[in-house]
């Protein structure tokens, strides 16, 4: 029976009977009861979410790529020679990242299980924002390295936080292309950034006896902080305490996804796992390692991101117009992920979607190591990084559809997830050393097996999700037990 589910969980057919479902009331008992999907009241709600969510999110999420990675646009610009940067100094602060990245990700996210992300996402967006601005007084390698460490620490809160927030609002058949219009603005920020280091760059050089690099930190930066006070008054809260939605809202937006085998999780201590207990059911649950060795092998092939203008300076493009030559990258990409998104949630299937978008940068990167044409690599690169931003959120769709109960261990699930592919930037930035230039054929070759890779294990998934029960904690157990003794009782004292 608990094979059956998975299956049907992941391939977003099927959701589990109302009887397994979190009722904490005899009202919300009732209301999911007489729960009818698809009325006007809850398109206009979905609407209202839709606005106070996804274009803030967007436009915070551009920021914090553009201030993760402009060190790129930034060492082409003349940081490298300040700081004295040779691969293996680059290659460290990239990786110190990341670091500070895998320890805070999951702390971040029980963090924000237990708080208000209106007001927590925020506020780890103004820190960030001033230290990126603050970057730009940097004249040590040694500096260079501890902002990148502390600037990781503080962004890992964000993208895991945002992906459970917007768990707790849409359906399984709903999340993909929401995820995939947010994520859509990290690939959009490589060319938003290519653009914006190509302006800054081409004309604030030694404007005020200020560096061209170092006036591309401070502009973004001073930008994040900006947004960040905006965001603050738009972001909604969780579906049962978001003060900007009505009480008839607050209990719909429960109920749809309640409905849907969903939770949005819960204020009441008696009703929720503990930050341990969500731990250790997250640990315990080999589906999580499943999809995460799945994301360590999407993600290494994503640190091809911090060296595309690099690639571009040696396919013969010079100066700004190696910066303006990373844009139609980024747009190829950005159309294919909407397209691949909007597909997976129309057929409602995760599988094979992932393993297309996977393949087709697969045989991209292959072409790059067996042709050193440049208009050829060009075109293939466009191609490798639409397969790996297109297979990026729909794994991370797939992984909350899967792991989607209860709401306290998805949000650690997805938070592990995120943090230890991420992980993979710290040996995927070594990939590209200059000294394998103009032709790269070390970089391209990682790329193919790990995309390669990929490819197979998302085929195999299902497979292993049928052959394979996954454990349920004691706790996990108690908690659906007094879910469900709730849900009965509360239709009995109804009746």
């Amino acid at each position: 029976m608990a094979d059956k589910q998975d299956i049907a969980h992941m391939e977003l057919e099927n959701y589990p009977t109302k009887k397994f479902v979190s009722v904490e009331d005899a009202e919300t008992a009732e209301a999911l009861a007489n729960y009818v999907p698809g009325t006007d009241a809850e398109k206009k709600l979905l609407r209202k979410i839709d606005l106070r969510l996804m274009p803030i999110l967007w436009i915070m999420y551009i920021l914090n790529y553009v201030d993760r990675t402009n060190i790129g646009n930034a060492k082409i610009a003349g940081m490298s020679k300040d700081l004295d940067l040779d691969d293996s100094r680059y290659a460290w602060a990239l990786s110190i990242f990341f670091i500070g990245y895998l320890i805070m990700e999951v702390p971040s996210n029980m963090i924000l299980s237990r708080s208000r992300p209106s007001i927590f996402l925020p506020s780890i967006m103004l820190v960030w924002g001033a230290l990126s601005a603050a970057m730009a007084s940097i004249h040590t390698y040694g500096a260079l390295m501890a902002f990148r460490f502390v600037l990781g620490c503080i962004e890992s809160g964000f993208f895991p936080g945002v992906l459970y927030l917007l768990s707790c609002w849409y359906k399984p058949a709903e999340i993909g292309k929401r995820f995939a219009i947010f994520y859509s603005a990290a690939v959009l920020s490589g060319a938003f950034g290519g653009l914006l280091a190509g302006a800054i760059t081409g004309n604030l050089a030694d404007a005020h006896g200020i560096d061209a690099w170092r006036w591309l930190f401070i502009i973004e930066g001073v930008a994040t902080v900006g947004v960040s006070i905006i965001a603050k008054f738009i972001l909604l809260d969780f579906p049962s305490t978001s003060p900007a939605l009505s009480l008839e809202e607050r209990q719909l937006a429960t109920i749809r996804l309640l409905a849907a085998g969903m939770e949005s999780g819960s204020h009441d201590p008696n009703n929720r796992l503990t930050h341990w207990q969500a731990f250790k059911a997250a640990v315990c649950d080999y589906r999580t390692f499943l999809f995460m060795l799945l994301f360590v092998l999407d993600v290494g092939a994503g640190t091809i991101s911090y060296f595309i203008p690099t690639i571009t300076l040696t396919l013969g493009y010079k100066g700004t117009t190696a910066q303006y030559m990373t844009v139609p990258v980024y747009v190829v990409a950005t159309v294919c992920l909407n397209i691949a998104a909007y597909s997976a949630d129309k057929l409602q299937e995760r599988r094979w979607h992932v393993t297309a978008a996977l393949a087709v940068g697969f045989i991209a990167s292959i072409v790059c190591v067996a042709v050193t044409h440049p208009v050829v690599r060009y075109a293939m690169l466009c191609f490798v990084a639409a397969g790996i931003w297109t297979a990026l959120p729909l794994i991370l769709a797939w992984t909350s559809g899967i792991i989607n109960m209860p709401a306290e261990k998805r949000a650690i699930c997805l938070a592990m997830v995120n943090a230890v592919g991420n992980l993979s930037s710290v040996y995927g930035s070594r990939i590209w050393p200059s000294t394998t230039a103009p032709h790269y054929t070390l970089g391209w070759a990682v790329t193919a097996a790990f995309l390669g890779g990929g490819a197979v294990i998302a085929a195999l998934i299902p497979v292993v999700l049928k052959a394979i029960p996954h454990y349920v904690t004691r706790a996990e157990r108690e908690l659906q037990e007094r879910k469900e003794a709730a849900g009965i009782q509360a239709q009995t004292d109804e009746a």
